[in-house]
């Protein structure tokens, strides 16, 4: 897993700075000069109307929100959540992001990948992830 922290001033350096972290973290997981130079070369970025789909090895990585809706508004709302031009979202399916929170934002760093994919929503993190659960029940069920 790779933490990027460094923030992008556009999309497109952004999306370049999570693929060399993914390609980082896919080097640590094999020695095999072969598959990383594979790796590192099988990625397709396509631009649709709402999103930026990123594909690896003809399977779908993420999904980046394209661009805000209205320039004077930060965020935008979706079925399901806010979303901000940047977002990383994890593919439902080939041609739709999960759209219930994202897992980081391109432009702003500091989020985490794996070369497998976006994170879950918890961090992998067992005390952080006990202290969530805490907090999730006591707002839900007052307890």
């Amino acid at each position: 897993m790779i933490t990027v922290r460094k923030p992008s001033a556009t999309l497109d350096k952004g999306i370049k700075v999570m693929i060399e972290a993914m390609i980082e973290d896919y080097n640590a997981f094999t020695a095999n000069e072969q598959m990383q130079d594979k790796f590192a070369n099988g990625f397709d970025i396509r631009k649709g109307r709402k999103y930026i789909k990123v594909i690896h090895d003809h399977s779908v990585w993420a999904f980046i929100v394209k661009d805000d809706p209205f320039p004077m508004l930060v965020t935008k709302k979706d079925d399901s959540g806010y979303f901000r031009c940047g977002d990383i979202l994890k593919p439902a399916g080939w041609s739709a992001p999960a759209r219930n929170k994202a897992r980081g934002n391109v432009l702003d760093g500091g989020y985490r990948v794996e070369w497998t994919g976006p994170l879950y929503l918890f961090p992998h993190d067992r005390q952080h992830n006990k202290e969530l659960m805490a907090n999730y029940i006591k707002l839900n069920y007052g307890g």
